[in-house]
């Protein structure tokens, strides 16, 4: 999927499938639909495995084998469901899934097994990547969705759930035993549900965080980071950053996605979460030009001085190459930036970083960010809801996206019987962190119009990043056009499209907790 034109973080890697399961979709290439024909479940349910599925490569750097299973059956999906009623009640139907036109091939081969499962033919929709939000408001709006199951940003889901797009599951994910207590409650709360209805399966599940340079920072702190208490506010993190900014030739202090647009957003929310900000108050107004939202952006523009040169246009993959090629000693971006540094063939820095709690900010909070991510959904006008339910259920099991986040490939779990695993935390080092992080996330509401928002808001901070506006004209300027946004969404004047008693539970999952350390 490519988000506006941009290219998403899983687009740009080329060692495995979007959809995670090419490696294994060529072993049932035949494509078998009458139930006395298909082969046995649990045949095909052992070759979704990690010898199987994992890169060679991979496999060999870390000792991985299925003899250390990086997920736990017993709440793996695919392997506790009913196949055989799966079989009874849909084999012979088809689910028509939208993809993007990129992703096509890889799609079809990945979804193989579950054919094989399940009996149920899966047609591909796709769609050209940069029209993908178009096109899917542009076919729902008439009425004839040529889909019946799509996964798309997280973001969008109240563009398209507020509306009567996509099919309640709530009914789906209780006949069919979906494990939704082992999803993290933020992914849980704002990527499948809206309004207090289940409209979605967390697919992709992000979080940002920060990554250090073990060589540069120790030789500045005189000893080992603690990822808790080494750099343990964003003060220190400035400091830090200044002080390693240049020190080796080529490397600067900090990494930062300050483009215009939803990265310089994302940025900004990171930090200013951490100050205790919040986007809307009750009543759905727009508060984050408040003294939270500034000490969010004085943070930004104080790391700013240290930052790479060219940050400002800095997207996720002007990020990432730099981290990975050794070129920031400090860097604020998502957790896979940590797992692919760990990988050869992706990173110069193998060996040689570490990613730590996030820093706090005094009179604020611990509230690790929950940005972008992706989540799978059914179209309300589906042909074949069931059965769609069953297809993405099965890209999201827990085994898949495991092995997911091994192969590197941008794709995050969002289960805690994964994140805590310590077989999968050896091949991922942001994950003990990560889990432990997500029992106090901070993420914004998922409401209509809420990436336009976003886009809104960071091409008023990008100014303030090059110096074209102050901080608090960034924030004031956002907060009119917010409200507009708001406003023409229905969110004043009468009953508002989404309830913010449904919202509140899934903005800081962190509230009342006390700190992990």
């Amino acid at each position: 999927m490519r988000i506006s034109g941009k290219l998403s973080r899983r687009s740009l890697l080329k060692g495995g499938s979007v959809l995670g399961l090419s490696a294994i979709g060529a072993s049932w290439g035949g494509r078998l639909l009458a139930a006395s024909q298909l082969p046995d479940p649990q045949s095909v349910l052992d070759d979704i495995s990690i010898s199987k599925y994992v890169r060679a490569d991979y496999r060999d750097l870390y000792g991985m084998s299925d003899d250390k299973p990086i997920w736990d059956n017993s709440t793996d999906w695919i392997r506790t469901a009913d196949w055989e009623a799966v079989r009874s009640q849909l084999s012979g139907t088809t689910v028509r899934f939208a993809i993007g036109a990129a992703d096509q091939e890889s799609a079809a081969e990945g979804l193989a097994p579950f054919e094989a499962l399940s009996g149920i033919k899966v047609e591909l929709v796709p769609i050209p990547d940069d029209s993908f939000y178009d096109k899917a408001i542009a076919e729902f709006i008439s009425g004839n969705a040529s889909f019946d199951a799509l996964q798309f940003f997280s973001p969008w889901l109240g563009d398209f759930a507020a509306p009567g797009f996509l099919a309640p599951l709530d009914d789906y994910a209780a006949k069919w035993k979906l494990p939704l207590d082992d999803f993290y409650d933020t992914y849980r709360l704002n990527y499948g549900y809206f309004n207090g209805q289940m409209y979605g399966i967390p697919f992709d599940c992000d979080i940002q965080m920060v990554h250090l340079r073990k060589s540069l920072v120790e030789e500045v702190l005189g000893g080992p980071i603690d990822k808790w208490n080494s750099v343990p506010s964003y003060d220190e993190l400035i400091r830090l950053s200044a002080e390693l900014n240049g020190k080796k030739a080529g490397v600067a202090g900090v990494g930062l996605l300050g483009a215009r647009g939803f990265w310089s957003t994302y940025t900004w929310e990171h930090i200013a979460a951490q100050a205790g900000m919040v986007l809307f108050d009750e009543n759905w107004e727009p508060v984050f030009n408040g003294d939270a939202g500034m000490k969010g952006m004085e943070t930004l523009l104080a790391l700013s001085k240290n930052a790479i040169e060219g940050f400002a246009g800095a997207g996720w993959g002007e990020n990432r190459a730099a981290w990975l090629g050794g070129q920031v000693a400090t860097n604020i971006s998502w957790q896979d930036s940590g797992t692919q540094a760990m990988r050869p063939d992706q990173s110069q820095i193998v060996d040689d970083f570490v990613t730590i709690y996030e820093p706090r900010i005094d009179g604020g909070r611990f509230a690790p960010p929950n940005i972008a991510g992706s989540t799978s959904c059914v179209a309300a006008n589906s042909q074949n809801p069931e059965g769609a339910f069953l297809m993405l259920a099965f890209l999201t099991t827990s085994s898949i996206m495991a092995m997911n986040e091994a192969n590197a490939n941008g794709v995050a779990p969002g289960y805690k019987s994964v994140l805590n695993n310590p077989n999968l935390q050896e091949v991922s080092q942001p994950a003990e962190v990560w889990a432990k992080s997500l029992e106090y996330a901070w993420c914004a509401p998922r409401l209509p119009g809420m990436f336009e928002m976003e886009q809104a808001i960071g091409n008023e901070i990008n100014r303030a990043l090059v110096g074209q506006i102050t901080g608090k004209e960034a924030l004031e300027n956002a907060t009119a056009t917010v409200r507009n946004i708001m406003d023409r969404n229905g969110f004043y004047g009468g009953q508002p499209p989404v309830d913010y008693a449904a919202v509140a539970p899934g903005l800081w999952i962190g509230e009342g907790k006390a700190l992990p350390f």
